[in-house]
């Protein structure tokens, strides 16, 4: 379009896809790339780049996931099967690191083999599998480079031979090189009209200050790179733009945090606190006493605290939390402790009322002088002591409650709440949290805890509007845990063994756990995933952690129920074993869970349901079936359970991953390192980060682009500063238009309410 010798974009990075790429192509990339705006498109990034003369490394391809390679193709061969009715031809190419075989079956075997002949080098797109023990694509689609008189063939050999090659993450209905060609016809369009309707979020101050490239330049840079200099420094911009963005609603989110009014708590000396710590029977870790310090250094202030409470299983955050919850019921107000299932708030109330002892029997015969009571709260309690409970915390009886997503519902009224816990933050949505919160009159101040050890850098960036406490160090007591791998599938004996160890510690006197990806007489897919549980329990599936795809052609996990039936009937006959699952009925629950306490139950095959909270000191052997389908952290946090006594642990990963894959090389890291933070890195650095602000995991899009929170700590850092220097002097980023756009577009409903998970 031409405007008084003017080329003006007939699109702007808000158009529909359909208006620049045509409207088939715009639906594929809709329905399975979530591509839907011309800008989604310039932001769909290149995974790598091909070189001239590069052949992509064959060897370190993962298994399951959809590729792109670059190779030259070795050997062609056409086999005939069924008695010469079928047809089967095997390509092997290869990048001098390794081998690939490309199949092909039926009629088109023929087709291929004509153009798929020896020293041709050629792109091929597909799904990665096994088959004989040799990693092949099963009919890929390929576009082959150098060579061919049609004028596609031609550009592409053009493009391959001039400028770095991008390397498009694709899908099996639109392969890496229609992404590119979609790509191009984009920037061709917006460069001829001088980038018109493309903004700039980043402040022109800022990005001069940086010594940053123009936003054009940067995305001209990513997408047509002709050296690796250029690439870097469009990448160098593009990281910019993703760190200062998301820095820039957190900051404000940490200024409105603190327009807000708060009650100040500090406990009175020689209160509660006092007493409860003359009677611990240990003596808290230096740690424990410092982020303490922290956290009642903000509740005295008047403005609500937002604490990120994280440390290793077992570093001993309840003892904090517990000591944080009994200094505001000094201060004359409430606290409750909010967790996502009824077996942890129960094992909750059970140890927070035993660690107390008469502290906990306030008002009662028998109960200390500056006692309080102590109240549980969850969806399955009986009318009489739920009333019982309604009634302490609105006459303020009760300075503690502990409680699931019950504690939320309207009928809860509390006398003066000044803290809330939230364990395992993760487990919760916004509206959950918010609703607790405003059950006070004034915001009460906030503490979350989490046992998923997170990197410095990644609590800058998802957890920027929080101040952040660690408890790096385990109290004095804690025994070491042994980790292996069982490679089931290889090595069946190395089955058999791990039963056999686990029969060993039952003898020796101890107890094990085993553990199980889904319950049993359900959808072994999405069904049993989305299916309900009662009182707000999570579903009782791996996590999303295992690779994408990683389902959709393996047989269904293995199950609790079918589990504990063949170990009582076979490898552990003899022993008392118990199920623990979600679709238990809560006394159900509860009662197992007493018994396994009590030493009454020696096996106990559960699912994720004991991830989080559970303390059976003498239970020292875990067993995880299916251990790839479960993530990094899922796992650090199941293997927890164990080795909380005297006894060391001892923790068994049993897998039938190839040896190559993806996911058995996130076992080999587990099995190899205790360490919760670097577990974290190398999980983030085999998934990436997934979305910060939402809940898609690795294999979705991403808010994170370019920027990697594990290696861009100074970048991060620096776009903090910059970000809260900015909202202290333009809050409401009236001169920043730009800017103000693309926080719309970061913060939409979904996103919004996750950054609001302070």
């Amino acid at each position: 379009m031409v405007c008084n010798g003017t080329v003006t974009a007939p699109y702007s990075t808000h158009s529909p896809l359909s208006d620049a790429v045509g409207g088939s192509t715009a639906k594929v990339l809709a329905d399975h790339l979530d591509l839907r705006t011309v800008g989604d498109l310039l932001y769909h990034f290149p995974r790598r780049y091909a070189e001239r003369g590069e052949l992509t490394r064959l060897a370190e391809l993962p298994l399951d996931e959809h590729v792109t390679v670059v190779a030259e193709i070795a050997d062609a061969r056409v086999h005939t099967f069924n008695h010469g009715r079928g047809r089967r031809l095997e390509v092997t190419v290869t990048d001098g690191s390794g081998k690939l075989q490309l199949v092909f079956f039926g009629s088109a075997a023929h087709h291929h083999r004509r153009e798929l002949l020896p020293g041709r080098r050629g792109m091929f797109a597909g799904k990665v599998s096994v088959f004989n023990r040799k990693m092949q694509l099963s009919h890929p689609a390929y576009q082959l480079l150098g060579e061919g008189e049609e004028d596609e063939g031609r550009r592409a050999a053009q493009a391959f031979a001039d400028r770095l090659l991008p390397l498009y993450p694709a899908c099996k209905q639109i392969e890496s090189w229609k992404i590119a060609k979609a790509v191009d016809t984009v920037l061709d369009v917006l460069d001829a009209a001088d980038w018109k309707g493309v903004g700039d979020p980043l402040p022109e101050e800022l990005r001069r200050r940086q010594d940053l490239l123009p936003l054009p330049e940067a995305l001209l840079g990513v997408h047509r790179p002709r050296t690796h200099q250029q690439l870097d420094a469009a990448r160098e911009r593009l990281k910019w733009d993703e760190a200062f963005v998301l820095q820039v609603a957190l900051a404000r989110r940490r200024r409105s945090t603190t327009q807000q009014r708060a009650t100040p708590r500090e406990p009175r000396q020689d209160g509660l606190l006092h007493d409860f710590d003359d009677r611990l029977p240990f003596t808290l870790t230096s740690g424990q006493r410092r982020v303490s310090e922290e956290i009642f250094a903000e509740l005295a202030t008047d403005h609500p605290m937002h604490r990120l409470l994280q440390g290793e299983v077992g570093s001993g955050k309840t003892l904090v939390a517990l000591r944080a919850m009994l200094a505001v019921v000094d201060a004359g107000g409430q606290a409750a402790l909010l967790a996502p299932t009824e077996v942890l708030a129960q094992q909750h109330h059970r140890s927070i009322t035993s660690m107390m002892g008469d502290l906990a029997e306030g008002g009662l015969i028998g109960g200390a002088d500056n006692g309080t009571k102590v109240a549980l709260l969850t969806g399955s309690m009986g009318a009489p002591a739920r009333r019982r409970a309604l009634l302490e915390l609105v006459s303020g009886e009760a300075g503690l409650v502990i409680g699931t997503h019950a504690l939320i519902e309207d009928a809860v009224r509390f006398q003066d709440l000044g803290l809330v816990v939230v364990d395992e933050q993760h487990r919760f949505g916004v509206e959950q949290r918010d609703a607790l919160r405003s059950k006070a009159e004034r915001p009460p101040h906030l503490l979350v805890m989490t046992a998923t050890p997170i990197p410095r850098t990644v609590a800058m960036t998802v957890f920027g509007d929080l101040e952040t406490s660690v408890l790096d160090e385990l109290p004095a007591g804690r025994s070491p845990i042994a980790s292996h791998v069982v490679p089931a599938a290889d090595k069946p004996h190395f089955l058999e063994r791990a039963w056999a160890r686990v029969r060993e510690e039952v003898n020796a006197g101890h107890q094990a756990y085993v553990v199980c990806p889904r319950i049993g007489d359900e959808p072994a897919g999405g069904q049993a995933r989305a299916a309900a549980r009662s009182d707000g329990e999570p579903a009782d599936s791996a996590d999303d952690g295992a690779p994408a795809g990683s389902g959709d052609d393996r047989r269904p996990p293995l199950a609790v129920l079918d589990v504990a039936a063949h170990l009582a009937e076979g490898p552990l006959a003899g022993l008392r074993v118990a199920v623990l699952h979600g679709r238990m009925a809560p006394d159900d629950k509860d009662d197992v869970m007493r018994r396994f306490a009590s030493g009454d139950v020696d096996v106990l095959v559960a699912t994720t349901v004991i991830e989080v909270g559970v303390n059976v000191p003498n239970a020292t052997a875990m067993v995880i079936m299916d251990a790839d389908r479960f993530g990094v952290s899922q796992l650090h946090q199941l293997r927890g359970r164990v080795g909380r006594g005297s006894a060391p642990g001892l923790c068994l990963l049993v897998s039938e991953a190839h040896e190559a894959s993806a996911a058995r090389a996130r076992l080999d890291a587990v099995a190899r390192t205790l360490d919760g933070f670097e577990l974290s890195r190398i999980d983030l650095e085999q998934r990436r980060e997934g979305d910060v602000l939402g809940q898609a995991q690795s294999g979705g899009r991403s808010s994170l682009r370019v920027l990697t929170v594990v290696e861009d700590e100074e970048l991060i850092a620096e776009a903090r500063t910059a970000a809260t220097e900015l909202i202290a002097r333009d809050p409401e980023l009236d001169g920043e238009p730009d800017l103000r756009i693309a926080l719309d577009a970061l913060l939409d409903a979904e996103r919004e309410s996750y950054l609001d998970k302070g």
